[in-house]
């Protein structure tokens, strides 16, 4: 458990799951972590105790460290309780955002694989995520949703943080390469790049309606500079529904793109800063296995 999830959360649903645990017979240990440091250890120790389904309970960022620290355990079925900021890869794999609805429906869960990214940044480091990613606005974004509106829940974190951000942002001049050998060469002046394994990030916030999460690609999506009044008509349907009505968008269905940036920009994984431009994203297909609702379409 990250008790810093969804603003603290993740702490305040934790006694209603354990009586839940005790009413529906489920033998489960809980165990609070301190870190993302602390809660890889944790992670790891368990698998080595022979733990053959470990979960985490929090957002798409503490699913992160559980996904890097299990990458290599091999017959550990992942999991998450949705409780956090976003939960955004809760809802691609079919699960509702209540931690306790979501519960009740991993007790007849089943084990479904799962695509990630591998991201590799400038400073050579890789680090895989499993939700969405990119560079622009939606990182600057993150380090206000990260920061000063950390406590807020849900979608208005993500839009303060967003509009935050956009206070002196300018545009980005980009060069994205798609694919290996005859690659596609996209050069663009854009508000953000996002790599997505799922159809949303951000709490929501449609930037990939049709991705899935187990069809060995990602979702590249390109939107175009927009002036400040272009993207104030956009929030009233961002806030309500989380989509982005606009034809400044692009997308591809990739296996591999190389972000290259005008000067070094902050790439962001499930919310976290992961490291600066250039940066390559490769899909991994069947990452992981995860416990999802039964007969849950992966990915809508």
């Amino acid at each position: 458990m990250n008790p810093a999830a969804g603003g603290g959360f993740a702490q305040e649903v934790l006694p209603s799951l354990q009586n839940f645990a005790v009413r529906r017979g489920w033998p489960v240990e809980f165990r609070s972590t301190n870190s993302p440091e602390n809660l890889a250890v944790e992670a790891r120790r368990g698998a080595a105790e022979g733990r053959k389904r470990i979960f985490v309970l929090g957002g798409d960022g503490t699913f992160q460290v559980l996904l890097n620290a299990l990458a290599e355990a091999s017959g550990v079925v992942l999991g998450v309780i949705p409780a956090g900021g976003g939960n955004d890869l809760a809802a691609a794999i079919g699960l509702p955002q209540d931690p306790l609805l979501a519960a009740e429906l991993l007790l007849d869960g089943q084990p479904a694989f799962l695509d990630a990214a591998l991201a590799r940044t400038a400073d050579g480091k890789e680090r895989l995520y499993t939700g969405g990613g990119g560079v622009g606005l939606d990182a600057e974004a993150a380090r206000y949703a990260g920061g000063i509106y950390r406590n807020l829940r849900g979608r208005p974190r993500y839009l303060l943080s967003a509009v935050h951000a956009l206070m002196g942002f300018h545009s980005i001049r980009l060069r994205a390469l798609i694919g290996t050998g005859q690659q596609v060469e996209i050069n663009a002046n854009a508000l953000l790049l996002g790599v997505l394994n799922t159809p949303s990030y951000g709490a929501g916030v449609r930037l990939a309606p049709d991705a899935q999460t187990d069809d060995g690609k990602l979702d590249l999506v390109l939107m175009e500079d927009l002036s400040f009044l272009e993207i104030l008509t956009l929030l009233p349907s961002l806030a309500h529904r989380g989509e982005l009505r606009t034809a400044r968008i692009q997308r591809f269905r990739v296996d591999r793109v190389r972000i290259e940036t005008d000067r070094p920009r902050s790439f962001h994984g499930d919310g976290e800063i992961l490291g600066n431009t250039p940066v390559e994203v490769n899909v991994v297909p069947n990452a992981v296995r995860i416990l999802r609702p039964r007969n849950a379409h992966p990915g809508r």
